[in-house]
Formats: structure tokens, C-alpha cells, sequence
């Protein structure tokens, strides 16, 4: 097979993250809108190419307040830098289908390269004959990296919000026609 495009199935994929709360919770939440391309050969991937881009709008983490503080100019300042993007710059196999896939994410205007532990699986045919492929993606990051370090104290010592932000992507695509 040569290197082909690949449609997201957004009904088969999600973005989502977690961060520690006042140190003894996580808080989860997950983006909505989003789109991701990929253009690749799964029996080589040594050229695979492919890029997410987030609408930091859509953030959800179920409760409005906060929502509404992720999107100002204290976190992702979405007036501003309305989307969150990540392109693949390196796609490095450990073993089987797991592999370490390093790219350029950007966040409020900041850009960083980050590795996530990644596994690709295959092709395989749907019951309707469509080929897909899915990318699941995982990581953590300091969203200080990112210019991300509103913060509160607590009486108890420590803070409201880590600084360290866990990841986890799922993606599955059809073969484009």
C-alpha cells in the first residue's frame, strides 16, 4: 500500500485530559470540536504525516465556571488563539504496535515539541467494507511550558491546580475514497 489520506471518524474519537486538584483529586475534561488529518502507509511510517487541530472553545470539563476560566486569557485565552494544534514531526516504532510519536504542539500561542506513547493499529475492514486505521495517544505536560501558570495557593500548603496535565487521544480514521 502507498501512502494514502486518511477522514477522521469523529463518532469513534476523543480528546481528553486530567489535572490534580488541590492535590488530592483529578478533574477530567475533554474537547468537542476538533479535527485531525492524516496522510500515511501503515506498513511504513517512517513518512507519516499528521496534524490536530483543537477549538479551544469546546473545552468541557462539565462544570460552566470553570470552563469559562479555561477559556480566558488566564489559560487558553481563546479570544485570542482560538485553536490548540499538534503536528506530528517524528513517528519512532518501540515495538509491535506501540510507538513513540513526537510532535509540535501549540497552546495560547506557545509552541513546545512534545513525545507521547503512542500505538497505531491497522488496517482493518468494517463490516461495510471500510478501511481504518486508529491512533490512541498518550502523555503528560507542564502547562507552565505553555505560559499556563495561574495558580491559587492552599491554606494546607501546595496548590488548586497542577501544573502537570495528563493526556489521552483517540483517533480513528477511514481510508478517503
Amino acid at each position: 500500500m502507498s501512502k494514502v489520506n486518511w477522514q477522521l471518524d469523529k463518532s469513534h474519537s476523543g480528546i481528553d485530559f486530567s489535572v490534580r486538584h488541590m492535590m488530592i483529586s483529578n478533574v477530567r475534561g475533554s474537547f468537542t470540536d476538533f479535527d485531525a488529518t492524516v496522510a500515511a502507509d501503515p506498513a511504513n511510517l517512517s513518512d507519516l504525516t499528521a496534524s490536530i487541530t483543537i477549538d479551544a472553545n469546546s473545552v468541557d470539563t462539565k462544570d460552566a465556571g470553570r470552563d469559562g476560566h479555561l477559556k480566558s486569557p488566564d489559560f487558553f485565552n481563546v479570544e485570542q488563539f482560538p485553536n490548540l494544534t499538534f503536528t506530528v514531526t517524528k513517528v519512532s516504532p518501540k515495538s509491535g504496535e506501540d510507538y513513540e510519536i513526537t510532535g509540535d504542539l501549540t497552546i495560547a500561542g506557545v509552541t513546545k515539541s512534545v513525545s507521547l506513547n503512542g500505538e497505531i493499529s491497522g488496517p482493518a475492514k468494517d463490516p461495510w467494507g471500510n478501511e481504518k486505521i486508529a491512533v490512541s495517544a498518550s502523555g503528560s505536560l507542564n502547562r507552565s511550558d505553555f505560559g499556563l501558570v495561574w495558580n491559587a495557593a492552599l491554606e494546607t500548603g501546595g496548590v488548586l491546580v497542577s501544573d502537570t496535565i495528563k493526556l489521552n487521544i483517540e483517533l480513528q480514521f477511514a481510508k478517503a475514497a
